[in-house]
């Protein structure tokens, strides 16, 4: 492991005293701390539980279906407890890794509570595939009982994993080797790209504040920051290119074993959607490239005056933008506001996470970079991690992940087993969350030049959202598909890569040497592989479903709260059907793409 330097976050005292006190969050409502004698005591429960459970109930839930509905139902509920159990401790001993993964006691603390958990779930594995063998009818007569017929969403999820599951012991060494396998080349990714230490502007960094740099005002500093990104990615290319290899190959084993013949198949299986949808969503992308992103940089590179623009001016500031750091304060009451003017109790669930200590916000050496909500479990509450740097794309990053949070504590009471919402509507608050903070900002807007800055900011976000994250999709795809032929090299995956950034990018960059390494720093390729496009879906989905609350009288918050409100009991299909949408029609992706283009419209007329 590297040695660590320290360095504040941000990078200097005086910008720090800018943003004021930045919250760190308090997970004291999931465990007092790592050494408390609460979470070793869980840890056993879970196991001795988990064991009890099996020896209780392996190979009777059959006739509990046919003779005794209730009783099954006390067994799900029993089994929903011991997940929620499970949950809360995964929970709290990833949330206490991702504050500090280079910290050697974190790190073994969350590998301990790993193996603990795999132990206990290798008890549990039974239960899902013991259901899945009882007979339609019997099961469909005993979903008639009230207490059974609650579950009936999760048994209906469970049922489309039928297909693709595996005999009792596949699926316990599957599960068992995963801890040795898929989750020990997340970690090892997550602790390399968290000790990588970058040489920029006479400080030395962690990834997230290099990568801060691309948005800096000054095109050298810029530049500075990217040769630094690529000299350290080169410099640890095997270890990112063996990673990719090997949780490819993983997938692989995993998808010919269970039968799914895309490579994408079981992310749409678990995300609830349709390969042809999603397929119909990356289409309508691709043919708008030229419409979207070729066009809107071509537009960028003129105000930037440059012919071309290199690829670390793609996330520049525009000319006479407001380039000075937003208060926590300010940024706090900016997200609040714009919540409240839609609905006060949305903004009332949002506030929580601010006055209870959910949010952890500065920048810190090995801390996890990016942004997430992390929903823990019901019986507790969400926790949100952003790297806040003051920047009008962190005030819109906020307002994504309380989005995020907001959704999961109005899905919460559905249970464990039936709160979690498939990642395709899970980006429907977040999206929807940023959108209404850009709506109220722009009506701020004091003047035409910065109403334009502002649009330009948005599209900018949203091509990031849909066109690079389909790109990033497409680049998965190929990864994905050639490793079923043999390992890839360093060099092939940048091929790859570059590629697909010159398709989705355009003709208005060039790219500079070293760009081909940036595939190395995508934690959604490592921890979830297809996921990217989730986030595509959902700005498209909720461009569409904004459209229908700018044109609603009355009526859509109460509509869009029942939404969130399903959490993971619904199909996209019936939560969409009250606002008139249907994502299978191919004139619904569109609509959404349509939303993006009008915008660069209007900046067209501003020059």
């Amino acid at each position: 492991m590297f040695s660590m330097k320290p360095v504040s976050a941000p990078a200097d005292a005086a910008a720090a005293d800018t943003l004021g006190d930045l919250p760190e969050w308090n997970l004291s409502d999931l465990y007092p701390s790592m050494d408390d004698a609460s979470v070793k005591a869980d840890l056993e429960k879970s196991v001795a539980d988990a064991r009890a459970f099996e020896a209780a109930h392996k190979g009777k839930l059959a006739d509990l279906a046919r003779d005794d509905a209730a009783g099954l139902a006390k067994v799900v509920k029993e089994y929903e407890a011991l997940e929620e159990l499970l949950g809360r401790l995964i929970s709290f001993a990833g949330l206490v890794y991702s504050g500090q993964t280079t910290d050697p006691a974190r790190q073994k603390f969350y590998g301990d509570v790993q193996d603990k958990l795999t132990t206990a779930g290798t008890h549990l594995l039974f239960f899902t595939l013991e259901l899945n063998r009882i007979e339609d009818a019997v099961l469909d007569a005993a979903m008639q009982s009230a207490e059974l017929g609650h579950y009936k969403p999760w048994f209906d999820d469970i049922r489309k994993e039928r297909p693709f599951q595996l005999e009792d012991r596949v699926e316990q060494l599957f599960h068992e080797k995963s801890a040795t396998g898929r989750a020990a080349f997340n970690r090892l990714f997550d602790e390399t790209i968290s000790s990588l230490q970058f040489e920029v502007d006479g400080k030395t960094l962690g990834v997230e504040a290099t990568l801060n740099y691309m948005q800096n005002p000054e095109r050298e500093k810029r530049k500075e920051a990217s040769d630094a990104l690529a000299k350290v990615f080169s410099k640890n290319l095997s270890t990112f290119t063996l990673v990719t290899n090997t949780l490819a190959k993983d997938k692989e084993i995993s998808d010919r074993w269970r039968g799914f013949e895309d490579v994408a198949d079981s992310r749409h299986l678990a995300n609830r959607v349709e390969r042809e949808v999603v397929d119909a969503l990356v289409s309508a992308v691709h043919e708008a490239y030229p419409r979207l992103s070729h066009r809107y940089y071509a537009m960028k590179a003129k105000w930037l005056g440059l012919d071309t623009m290199m690829h670390y001016d793609r996330n520049a500031p525009l000319p006479k933008a407001d380039d000075r750091k937003i208060p926590w304060n300010e940024a706090k009451s900016t997200v609040l506001d714009a919540y409240a003017r839609f609905s006060p109790d949305m903004a009332e669930i949002a506030e929580r996470f601010f006055d209870r200590n959910w949010i952890d916000a500065p920048v810190r050496p090995g801390k996890a970079p990016g942004a997430f909500a992390h929903p823990t479990v019901p019986s507790a509450h969400p926790y949100v991690l952003v790297n806040y740097q003051g920047k009008t794309r962190d005030v819109m990053t906020l307002a994504h992940e309380l989005g995020h949070g907001v959704h999961q504590v109005l899905a919460g009471p559905n249970g464990a087993l039936m709160a979690p919402t498939p990642l395709t509507l899970a980006e429907t608050a977040s999206v929807f969350g940023e959108m209404l903070t850009f709506r109220s900002l722009l009506e701020k807007a004091p003047d035409a030049q910065a109403r334009k800055i502002m649009l330009a900011s948005k599209v900018e976000d949203m091509i990031n959202t849909v066109v690079r994250q389909i790109a990033f999709y497409t680049f998965e795809r190929r990864v994905h598909t050639e490793r079923r032929e043999g390992e890839l090299t360093a060099e092939r995956l940048g091929e790859i890569w570059m590629d697909v950034q010159r398709e989705s990018l355009g003709p208005a960059f060039t790219f500079g040497e070293g760009y081909e390494t940036f595939w190395t720093y995508i934690p959604h390729f490592i921890h979830s592989p297809f996921y990217v496009y989730a986030y595509a879906f959902g700005d498209c989905l909720v461009n569409s479903l904004y459209a229908v609350y700018e044109e609603a009288e009355t009526g859509f918050q109460d509509k869009y709260f029942e939404l969130l409100k399903a959490g993971g009991t619904k199909h996209h299909s019936e939560l969409l059907a009250p606002f008139g949408l249907d994502a299978t029609d191919p004139a619904f992706w569109q609509k959404g793409l349509s939303v993006i283009e009008r915008m660069i419209d209007e900046l067209a007329a501003m020059d």
